[in-house]
């Protein structure tokens, strides 16, 4: 599956569980780790471990593995690594606090549907 398909897939299964604040920024040009980031915020921490299930279940179902899975016991923030695609779900609050969008501002936001 082709990077650009993974991130809709990605943003596909956050909007069907009802994700806040989801950014998708594309940092192709910027890092070598991987094509896009997609940052989503969950109303509590059970819509957090909810959100990032839904990512790992759309995906598996498309062929497509996690390589890795971390935070799930403490569900305020759980990262899903799809390689080509890296999904940080967090609390608001984490959110806030960590502010990841701050180290991407130069690179494209791509919005919620994922066009520039």
């Amino acid at each position: 599956m082709q990077a650009e398909e993974l991130k809709d897939l990605v943003v596909k299964a956050l909007e069907e569980v009802k994700a806040q604040d989801l950014s998708v920024i594309d940092v192709r040009d910027r890092t070598s780790v991987t094509d896009f980031m997609v940052l989503v915020s969950g109303t509590s921490n059970r819509h957090v471990k909810s959100l990032a299930d839904s990512v790992v279940i759309e995906a598996k179902e498309q062929g497509v593995r996690a390589s890795n899975v971390e935070g799930a016991t403490a569900s305020d923030w759980i990262l899903v690594d799809l390689g080509d695609v890296v999904v940080h779900v967090m609390m608001p609050a984490t959110r806030e606090f960590y502010d990841l969008e701050r180290f991407w501002r130069d690179a494209p936001d791509l919005g919620v549907a994922g066009s520039e």
